[in-house]
């Protein structure tokens, strides 16, 4: 252990100490230090003397890099991290903080290079560093290591890349929620929409205008962060072959979050566009959308205004990207019309009926009038359902008003993804190349929501965190595993890193046929099957260990997976629900004869033509069955699997560069910056890590 270099322990010299609440701290020793003596003495920052243990040598404090070193744009060059392999100890990479405080709150500046890494702290304000001239300093700089770490200098190593090797790169952008993710992929994007845009189009100006829609649609308060994703995306900025100038796009989206549009959590709101449209309706006298300010939506959980709530930009988005004025009111209808259904409320006749309260019926009069519904009809619906009682028998049954309420929030989610989905077709539509025969080279840029952990967490932070999960291990894949790999079968002199490896968190999510999804699927096509003999199931089939745990209390509508990032527990509750995301056949075919927004749901279910509204319904049981059968066969949690694989094979098809973005403070205060938060974040998503 004499190869830890004890000699540079002298009176004097500067080391780090850990501290309860600031994770390190300063401190210089006052006496050589004698491994006979078995310990070191030193002097903390409130001149408090202080006598440190040292067993052996490796229980030596790390040693705090030179002054000059202080600041320093990329962590990799301080001195005492580049120790031997062999001799590394968390702690010195854990001090590398410091480094990354210092630039923050001494130099503001946001970003540090990690090696390969780009690490982005959140400032929470406005920065003037993102202008044109910046954008051409970069793009013209002749490798972006010759320039301070930025977005840009990322986003211009991707261009040069793809123009020098021709081969499809990605930004892949990562952080727990409110650190700053689409913030920098808005940047990344108007980077190549301003070096690689043409006078004679204007692509550039459709790509970008795409960010505000989605924002509007699929963005949210939460008590995290007041613009959140609540979906992922990924983003393919297509390049002309020849030029390289931008010739398209195209968007992929993962998981919406639309349990939100019928319940947010305390302190949190809907999505964007609900508040925009009341507030454009009012400002704008939209009287057919009957959004005045004297009516409570049971939708809105706060009114309370933010920056958000306006709607000017979405609106010259979807002119600038040729929505046309039919599919803008379309729009305004269907926004106007969940929040009024959402008011519909249902009184109990007895043990197995309901009605229409009395206040209710304004609202569904709005409602159908402005999704043109018929009236009658679908008042029937919301407190009836078909039930197949044999083979080929059908019979209408009443509702309670538990069950009705159900039904209605079902229906109005399942209307607001479905316009989600329409938009975003419309945006790609927007967005295409003249010539689709041809195959582009893309830069692709990754969005996708962060690591969750909240007091309750449900089947939506599990899939998110699950999908962080799998992000995670394509970056160990990168950095670490195929990295080492390459430097033994070239025969390089090298000693292998031990790094943290989540394959086994993933193989527990989705083995088969043992694993959570599987049995998730299982249980939801169990008749009697509840998300309390789901967690029964769980830990009667999957082993106890390091990563699936049994909590203490409440065992039986709970679990707990230590994930890469943190441990979280999960409550079971509404996990079967939401998995089957079930929507009722006479529901899904009221839709389908609406006069206003049948566009949107002919093709949702089948391609088969629907007769329009004045017509009965009719489902015949082969139809029904036919139904249920690719309904079964796609829950929410296999297509998200699905969706994730496919997009881990396209993102292992291109060469990734890494964005880390990292959330300085949970108050979301202005250059404030919290030990404890910075260190933990550090840690989970792998940058101390890289620096080795």
């Amino acid at each position: 252990m004499s190869q830890l270099f004890p000699e540079l322990y002298t009176k004097g010299s500067k080391i780090w100490i850990k501290h309860s609440t600031d994770v390190w701290q300063c401190a210089v020793i006052k006496v050589n230090f004698s491994q006979k003596e078995k310990s070191l003495v030193v002097e903390d920052e409130e001149e408090q003397e202080i006598t440190i243990p040292v067993k052996d040598l490796s229980c030596l404090p790390p040693l705090r890099n030179p002054d000059i070193l202080i600041g320093a744009n990329d962590l990799t060059s301080l001195s005492y991290l580049h120790e031997p392999a062999d001799l590394w100890r968390r702690d010195h990479s854990d001090v590398s903080y410091y480094n990354l405080r210092v630039r923050f709150l001494e130099q503001s500046a946001i970003y540090t290079w990690c090696g390969i890494v780009l690490v982005a702290i959140n400032p929470f304000c406005d920065l003037e560093i993102y202008g044109e001239e910046t954008i051409q300093t970069y793009h013209k700089s002749q490798g972006a290591a010759q320039l301070d770490p930025h977005i840009y200098a990322v986003s211009e190593d991707a261009y040069s890349k793809l123009e020098r090797d021709d081969r499809n790169q990605s930004i892949i952008v990562s952080g727990e929620s409110g650190a700053g993710k689409t913030v920098s992929a808005k940047f990344a994007m108007r980077y190549f929409a301003s070096i690689a845009g043409t006078d004679s189009s204007n692509i550039e100006n459709r790509v970008l205008a795409s960010n505000p829609i989605m924002e509007a649609i699929g963005n949210a308060k939460t008590n995290r962060n007041d613009n959140s994703s609540r979906f992922g995306k990924y983003i393919q900025i297509l390049f002309d072959r020849q030029s390289r100038a931008i010739t398209g796009g195209n968007m992929r989206t993962y998981l919406l979050e639309k349990s939100r549009v019928s319940r947010q959590s305390e302190g949190e709101r809907n999505f964007h566009i609900f508040y925009q449209m009341c507030t454009y309706a009012q400002q704008n006298n939209l009287k057919h959308l009957k959004l005045d300010s004297n009516t409570e939506f049971a939708y809105l959980a706060s009114i309370e205004p933010t920056p958000y709530d306006d709607m000017d930009r979405f609106i010259e988005a979807m002119q600038c990207l040729g929505f046309t004025e039919k599919q803008q009111n379309l729009i305004y209808n269907v926004v106007a019309a969940i929040l009024h259904a959402g008011n519909i409320e249902f009184t109990r006749i007895d043990d197995e009926k309901c009605c229409l309260s009395d206040d209710s019926e304004p609202h569904l009069q709005t409602f159908c009038s402005l999704l043109g519904l018929d009236s009658s009809a679908t008042k029937h619906w919301l407190t009836h359902r078909l039930l197949k009682t044999g083979m080929r028998e059908l019979i209408t049954t009443t509702l309670t008003a538990e069950l009705a309420q159900y039904g209605r929030d079902a229906l109005l989610k399942f209307v607001y993804e479905t316009m989600f989905s329409w938009i975003v077709a419309l945006i790609n539509k927007a967005l295409g190349p003249t010539n689709t025969s041809v195959t582009y080279p893309f830069i692709g840029v990754l969005d996708i929501y962060g690591f969750e952990h909240f007091e309750t967490n449900s089947f939506e932070q599990f899939c998110i965190n699950y999908a962080n999960e799998v992000l995670q291990q394509q970056f160990n894949q990168h950095v670490f595993k195929l990295e080492q790999e390459e430097y033994v079968r070239e025969g390089i002199d090298w000693q292998f890193i031990t790094f943290t490896d989540n394959q086994p968190v993933i193989d527990i999510i989705e083995a088969k046929p043992i694993g959570i999804l599987c049995l998730l699927d299982e249980e939801c096509k169990m008749p009697k099957g509840t998300d309390e003999t789901w967690g029964a199931k769980l830990y009667s089939q999957i082993t106890l260990g390091e990563v699936f745990q049994k909590p203490k209390f409440g065992s039986r509508n709970s679990f707990i997976i230590q994930h890469f990032a943190d441990t979280v527990v999960y409550n079971v509750e509404g996990f079967l629900e939401k998995n089957r995301d079930t929507i009722w056949d006479e529901q899904i075919d009221l839709l389908k004869r609406s006069t206003v927004v049948d566009v949107l749901f002919s093709d949702s279910l089948s391609g088969e033509p629907t007769q329009k509204s004045g017509g009965k319904i009719k489902i015949t049981p082969q139809q029904q069955s036919q139904k249920q059968q690719k309904q079964a066969k796609a829950t929410v949690g296999s297509q998200f699997r699905d969706s994730l694989a496919a997009l881990m094979k396209t993102l292992n098809a291109t060469e990734p560069h890494y964005v880390r973005c990292i959330k300085p403070n949970d108050n979301k205060g202005g250059f404030e910056f919290n030990n404890i938060r910075a260190v933990q974040q550090l840690r989970a998503c792998g940058v101390l890590e890289t620096i080795r």
